[in-house]
């Protein structure tokens, strides 16, 4: 099973030096992936506003630092961009990084950064279906025409081609946005407040996907799953606040949660770590197992 790290989104502000530092660290100490969240704006939760360093341009710092290492979005908003460029952008990362990347997308859910930066929140899984066919097909090497409500494309392609078709991850369990992808994708990702954030419980909604695949006409089999799950690290915790149905699990813990997340059919635990710095990636990837 993967075990990867998502780095800092926006548990405090964090320059290029520290991310790099972090991404370093994650593939010296054995991590398979490297993982950024995709958002534009928070505000108005009861904390100051806050954002990240745009995912994509950060992504290609990451891949031009590290060798080994998966990276990707956790996941991408198709919203955010046309979805002709957002694919044309998703093929120049993975050629930067010498083919490690997997694209994952998603229809995003946070009001408030759609209002912000003026983008429709209207039909957002209707928008996302069109989207998602769009980057899948550029992104296998098709010339697309499409005429959709949302998107119009005459012969696009994309130029220099990409030298593979990168693996495509959708993160999300709602029905329509199952049906559209679970026929193409790769793999699948629940953030952990979709099983509480206990694995126990990651099986029930693992099996909730083995019947969108039957449905969708896919073998179970060929779609690894992805899930998130939230780690505190004893002192000096406290970055990320916790909500009551879905508490941490500590460090202590971590080794039979990964245990029991496997059991459940999980083939890639991405850890959210509270702290997250180079000292908790460090110390965390060096205390579990090495298998």
């Amino acid at each position: 099973m993967n075990v990867g790290v998502q780095l800092p989104e926006v548990e405090r502000e964090v320059r290029w030096p520290e991310l790099a530092a972090m991404a370093v660290a994650a593939e010296e100490t054995g991590f398979d992936g490297i993982w950024l969240g995709d958002h534009l704006l928070y505000r108005g939760d009861g904390r100051p506003e806050r954002g990240p360093w745009d995912c994509w341009t950060t992504l290609a710092g990451l891949a031009t630092i590290t060798s080994r290492v998966e990276l990707g979005p956790l996941v991408a908003c198709t919203a955010f961009h046309a979805p002709a460029l957002l694919a044309r952008t998703a093929a120049a990362v993975d050629e930067l990084s010498g083919g490690r990347l997997r694209v994952g997308l998603g229809a995003g859910w946070n009001e408030v950064e759609f209002r912000a930066f003026g983008l429709p929140f209207d039909r957002r899984v209707s928008r996302f279906e069109e989207a998602f066919e769009i980057i899948r097909r550029l992104l296998a090497g098709d010339r697309v025409t499409f005429a959709g409500r949302f998107n119009e494309l005459n012969d696009a392609i994309l130029l220099p081609p990409p030298a593979r078709r990168a693996p495509l991850m959708v993160g999300g369990d709602g029905p329509r946005l199952l049906a559209a992808t679970l026929p193409h994708v790769d793999w699948w990702n629940t953030w952990y407040d979709r099983f509480d954030n206990e694995p126990g419980r990651f099986s029930a909604l693992n099996e909730r996907i083995d019947e969108a695949c039957v449905g969708a006409g896919r073998d179970p089999r060929a779609v690894k799953r992805s899930a998130c799950l939230y780690v505190r690290l004893g002192a000096g915790a406290g970055e990320r606040p916790t909500a009551r149905d879905a508490p941490p699990i500590p460090a202590e813990k971590l080794p039979q949660a990964l245990t029991t997340l496997r059991q459940a059919g999980a083939d890639e635990v991405i850890l959210v770590l509270d702290p997250i710095n180079e000292s908790s990636i460090r110390w965390l990837r060096t205390a579990l197992p090495s298998d």
